[in-house]
């Protein structure tokens, strides 16, 4: 059966399902989903013209916006860029604010530029529309950085909280090692409680291009925690676009600052706090990651009972071969999940597959098409441009 990847808005999938389902009047479903009914039936209609791929948001490019100050006060705006060379004149703004120091980013900037102190590769201009999830833990997105300006082969592992911008781990693992990166998560779940959601790329260790669903048992491992997971597009870093800001900051301290060639762990402890509880971020007004980020009420459970789907769920077990039998076809789903019970969701005539509160799959009888779930870009989570 053939097979492609997608990327789709896990809001419509579920207004979709519940619209078709029949049990709550249009006008409240509406209501609920905070939809128009005339979006509402255009969603309806798209996924009845192409299924799952036929209701993925549209591309929304957002919009951009483009005296002499006393000797004193200039000499301490360089003092402070000295001492933080890769923050901009809003954040110093607030560090000035904090010692009684009132002075506008743009004087502050405008001193930047005349003492040469602001790089021709930082003038650009700031994003100015900006999404994230309401809440802390409602989404962390996880990446490794390049390799760029790090002693380590391999760049340091990075988790960021969606809404607040908390860094919950930085780690110098010097490798991609799915062992190393589940000890890691499993300190940072202890510490910090565990995420409604993760997205990640299609990198090593939590995906793998070999297999027939690119799951690895690590990406299973976070499913069995009752997180759903998404990835990113491919060849879109933009999806993940606060992890790779979060590296872009980083980037420039190791440009600025030196990169640390003994214990850099200790390095990015010390990053790592100054950027929850020191740095003000612009995205924040100015206020820190810290503010606005709080641990999770989830707990880690390293021993998580089986998987509880709805009551009256239609639920088969995946075989040794990976398959599983509907509609009177074979249909693969992937050998990661040889042994392990998935939810079947019909849809009107197709049906789609969840693994824990994960969706996995799309199946279509009709074109005996199954298609991969690749990537959901969840409510209110519109990554273009997502600094």
């Amino acid at each position: 059966m053939p097979w492609n990847m997608m990327e789709v808005q896990d809001q419509r999938v579920r207004f979709v399902v519940e619209a078709l389902t029949g049990e709550k009047p249009m006008r409240a479903l509406c209501a609920e989903f905070g939809i128009s009914r005339p979006t509402g039936y255009l969603w309806i209609d798209r996924y009845r013209e192409g299924g799952v791929a036929a209701i993925a948001e549209r591309s929304r490019r957002p919009h951009h916006t483009p005296g002499k100050t006393v000797d004193e006060l200039e000499q301490r705006v360089v003092l402070l860029r000295q001492c933080y060379p890769d923050w901009g004149a809003r954040k110093l703004a607030v560090l000035l604010g904090r010692q009684g120091i009132r002075l506008p980013s743009s004087t502050i900037h405008r001193i930047l530029l005349r003492r040469g102190l602001v790089p021709e590769a930082d003038r650009h201009p700031p994003a100015v529309q900006r999404f994230e999830r309401e809440h802390p833990n409602e989404l962390w997105q996880m990446d490794f950085k390049g390799p760029k300006n790090w002693p380590q082969s391999f760049g340091p592992l990075s988790v960021i909280d969606d809404h607040s911008r908390y860094l919950i781990s930085l780690s110098a693992l010097g490798s991609p090692d799915g062992g190393l990166v589940k000890a890691h998560l499993t300190e940072a779940f202890e510490q910090c409680g565990v995420p409604d959601a993760m997205l990640m790329d299609h990198g090593t260790p939590w995906w793998n291009p070999q297999s027939f669903s690119g799951r690895t048992y690590l990406s299973l491992w976070l499913m069995r925690q009752g997180i759903r997971l998404y990835w990113s597009g491919i060849r879109h870093p933009q999806t993940q676009g606060k992890v790779e800001r979060f590296h872009g900051s980083l980037e420039r301290a190791l440009t600025h600052r030196g990169v640390p060639r003994e214990e850099p762990q200790s390095w990015l402890d010390a990053f790592r706090l100054e950027h929850n509880y020191v740095r003000p971020h612009e995205a924040l007004e100015m206020k820190t990651p810290a503010e606005f980020w709080r641990p999770s009420p989830r707990c880690y459970d390293p021993h998580p009972p089986a998987w509880e789907y709805p009551e009256g769920a239609w639920t088969l077990k995946v075989d040794c071969q990976g398959t599983v039998d509907i509609a009177g076809l074979r249909w693969r789903i992937g050998k990661t999940l040889a042994g392990e019970r998935v939810h079947i969701q019909p849809v009107e005539e197709r049906f789609l597959v969840y693994y824990c509160a994960t969706l996995v799959r799309e199946l279509d009888p009709a074109l005996r098409r199954s298609t991969i779930v690749e990537r959901l870009s969840a409510e209110k989570q519109k990554h273009s441009m997502n600094v």
